[in-house]
């Protein structure tokens, strides 16, 4: 395990904390190469990346499972790789892309939606795509292109429903719709405090705050979302670097 102060230290000598997992090992701590890795995810469509990773002079195929980004500067602050074998196939969930203008958009005045931005498909890690790419050009006002319906790249076989619909062409929303969905979700502002009246002895009436237990409240804030942790760990490792793998598209 690595301290977090050398961490920063190999952070801030261009390497980048890594962690391989798989195969017939245990998971292995890595130091990858900052410029090669950053250059390899600027130049890749997804992060569903396999390279080739050269450790202790040894080859070893990898897909990268999970890239952490410093939220502020988007800089690499953490790699896992998950180690797959050139014979046996896999299944990742692939980022779905449309080509071309829907009909029903350009001449019926639709909205191109996306009901599915991933589907999970599978393969041998060479076949494995970066995206599908949709041909949406056909798609006529009011209707869907579904799962089934949408062509996998050779040796790529498209799991999941072939029923579901994974992107339509919709109506626009009309003024009055906006209006009642935005009314609909509409709640009472933070600490409104709801007033009732209440009769005093002598019969008349005073308006006095609602007591907590009269009416359940709206709606209540929720607790914010605390930003996932993960703590890089990373041991020297020589100078074991990242080198890209033939990508096939």
């Amino acid at each position: 395990m690595v301290r977090r102060g050398e961490v920063k230290k190999l952070r801030a000598s261009g390497r980048i904390p890594a962690v391989i997992y798989g195969g017939q090992t245990k998971p292995e701590t890595l130091e990858l190469n900052g410029k090669e890795m950053e250059d390899l995810i600027h130049h890749s469509v997804s992060e569903n990346i396999l390279v080739d990773l050269a450790v202790d002079k040894a080859s070893r195929l990898a897909l990268v499972q999970e890239i952490q980004h410093h939220p502020l500067d988007g800089k690499v602050l953490h790699v896992d790789f998950h180690e797959v074998s050139p014979t046996e196939k896999v299944t990742i969930m692939v980022p779905v892309e449309t080509t071309g203008e829907a009909a029903g958009v350009k001449t019926g005045g639709g909205v191109l939606e996306h009901v599915l931005f991933k589907i999970k498909v599978r393969a041998l890690p060479k076949d494995l795509p970066e995206q599908i790419l949709v041909d949406v050009t056909s798609l006529e006002l009011g209707k869907s292109i579904h799962l089934g319906e949408i062509k996998s790249p050779e040796g790529v076989e498209i799991l999941g429903d072939k029923k579901v619909s994974v992107i339509s062409v919709a109506l626009p929303k009309t003024e009055a719709e906006e209006v009642a969905a935005t009314a609909e979700g509409a709640v009472p502002a933070a600490g409104e405090v709801e007033m009732i009246k209440e009769k005093k002895e002598d019969g008349s009436e005073v308006a006095a705050p609602a007591k907590a237990g009269d009416k359940a409240a709206a709606g209540k804030p929720g607790d914010k979302a605390a930003p996932a942790k993960a703590d890089a760990k990373a041991a020297p490792a020589g100078d074991k670097k990242a080198a890209p793998a033939d990508k096939k598209k």
